[in-house]
This record gives C-alpha cells, structure tokens and sequence, in this order.
C-alpha cells in the first residue's frame, strides 16, 4: 500500500478551519432558531453556542491540546450563564440583537449541562485528528508542542 505524503496542519490552517467551522456552527443555530421555536432550539443553540466558543479557542490558541480547548471553552460558557445571575446580560441585551445571542438574558441552570454536550464531541475529534498526525509522524499544529509557529528551515538560494 502506497503511502501518501500529507500536508502538515499549521497554525494558520487550523485558524482558517475554525473560523469556518465557527461560521458553520452559527448558521446551523440560526437555521435551527428559523423553523423552530422550542425545545430543539433551545437546547441546540446551547450546544452550538459552545460549539462556537471552542471553535474560538482554537482559533486564539491553535496549539493548545483537546482538553485544555474543551475546558477552556466550556469555562467560558459557565461564565457567561452565571454572569446573567448579575443582570447585565439581560440589560445589554435589552440594547442589542448580538448582546442578546452572545450573552443571552437569563439564566438557565439546565444550559450548563448543553455546554458540555457542544463541546465533548469536537473534544473527541481534535484528540481523534492529533492522534492520526502523530501516527503518520506529523507535528501539527493542534496541540502538538505547545511551541509558536517556527518557519521550517529552507534550503536554497534566497532573495537579495
């Protein structure tokens, strides 16, 4: 069997894969929140929501390991919910259509468990792709070395 020579995932790969993945995720939430208007909506745009966060650590920090990413993201979630204990949330909302998807109105216990569950698969997934790349020999940017991005060493005539 042939193998095949693959492209390492830089850090800027895995920011232009989650900047997409955090738009995917949006336009799902919003999709759902179209057609309907129950629990399906409530929950999923919990989840999604999460989704999104994570997609946003990754983003910031494309180096940064599964868990790490997972519970980062899911912290920030737990954060926000709690916030809306204060009343700000709800006030800033009250002012704003992105306040109100982004900080939300009001708490909701039961968001603190939805958190988890759109965050714990894309958990599964970077440790499932981290794990293939360090089978095939790969450094790849997601969680790898904890190191910034160091240019490879080029061999050749450079520009004067």
């Amino acid at each position: 069997m042939a193998t095949t020579a693959r492209t390492p995932i830089t850090a800027r790969t895995v920011r232009m894969l989650m900047s997409v993945a955090a738009l995917l995720f949006l336009g799902l939430a919003l999709l759902i929140r179209a057609i309907d208007d129950g629990a399906l909506r409530q929950y999923s745009g919990t989840a999604l929501y999460a989704s999104m966060v994570w997609a946003m650590v990754l983003f910031l920090w494309p180096r940064v390991a599964p868990a790490p990413a997972g519970v980062l993201a899911i912290a920030f979630c737990w954060v926000v919910e709690l916030a809306q204990l204060t009343g700000v949330p709800a006030d800033l909302s009250a002012r704003s259509v992105a306040a109100r998807l982004a900080l939300g109105v009001q708490f909701d216990p039961v968001d603190l468990a939805w958190y988890p569950a759109g965050v714990v698969p894309l958990m599964v997934l970077h440790h499932l792709v981290r794990a293939r790349h360090r089978r095939n020999g790969q450094n790849v940017a997601i969680g790898l070395t904890g190191l910034p991005d160091v240019p490879e060493k080029r061999t050749g005539a450079t520009a004067s």
